[in-house]
């Protein structure tokens, strides 16, 4: 089950990475030339303010948004020019995703949503088992109206981790959780990094949240305006914000 985190390894690679979006006579730069990788292994946050492009990136690097000029590639293989079957294949078995919002089907329990995915991937993990990883075992037959909104993230997560993933992208998975059940669903996240050695981006505008990748990226208006190198992690129940 636990993949290679060797940090050495690089898992994604982006150069030159651009996106336009046109509105009409106004054109937004959301990336203006991203240079960025990622290694298999490691725990990455992006950090930035809103319309930073941080999502932008996320999209692109997760094959749920292309780029305008650029290209990404994925353990060497080019997904920039993918066609839509090739970039739906490449969502479905290697990239696992978590939003802000959990996206349950109301009418399944936490197991059944969780085996919604493990149905199509090619390797999956058994369901109970990774919604045992998250700490949910005891919640298995539970509908999501019958759980806190830390242990439908919770759900979400199993379900992203349940395909086996190489890469985990999140994308403010904490933005709507109070403090003491953020820090749950981080230690979550954490644990699946370490135990599993699955690649990890995490987007937020929280520079607290920062203390606990191994690297973190800054985005300004489109460009990564620096990195920093954390020399010490600090675990998810020693932030404060």
């Amino acid at each position: 089950m636990s993949k290679s985190a060797d940090k050495e390894t690089v898992v994604f690679k982006a150069r030159k990475l651009t996106k336009v979006y046109d509105m009409g006579e106004v054109k937004v730069h959301a990336l203006r030339g991203v240079d960025l990788e990622l290694y298999s292994g490691e725990l990455i946050v992006l950090l930035g303010p809103s319309g930073s492009g941080k999502s932008t990136l996320l999209n692109i690097i997760g094959g749920l948004d292309t780029a305008t000029s650029g290209n990404v590639t994925y353990q060497e293989q080019d997904i920039t020019m993918a066609s839509d079957e090739e970039l739906t294949n490449y969502r479905r078995f290697h990239v696992g995703f978590v939003f802000q919002f959990y996206n349950l089907i109301p009418s399944l329990t936490a197991l059944e949503n969780v085996a919604v995915v493990t149905e199509i991937a090619e390797n999956p993990m058994n369901p109970a088992e990774a919604l045992r990883l998250v700490g949910l075992g005891d919640r298995l037959d539970h509908f999501p109206a019958q759980l806190s909104g830390g242990e439908q993230q919770r759900v979400a997560i199993a379900r992203a981790v349940a395909k086996n993933p190489e890469v985990l992208l999140c994308d403010e998975p904490t933005g709507a959780l109070d403090f003491a059940t953020g820090i749950i669903v981080l230690e979550v996240l954490e644990r699946i990094n370490r135990e599993l050695g699955t690649a990890t981006v995490l987007i937020t505008h929280n520079a607290d949240i920062a203390e606990m990748a191994d690297r973190v990226i800054y985005l300004s208006d489109g460009l990564i305006s620096r990195v920093r190198i954390n020399g010490h992690k600090k675990s998810p129940r020693e932030l404060r914000w």
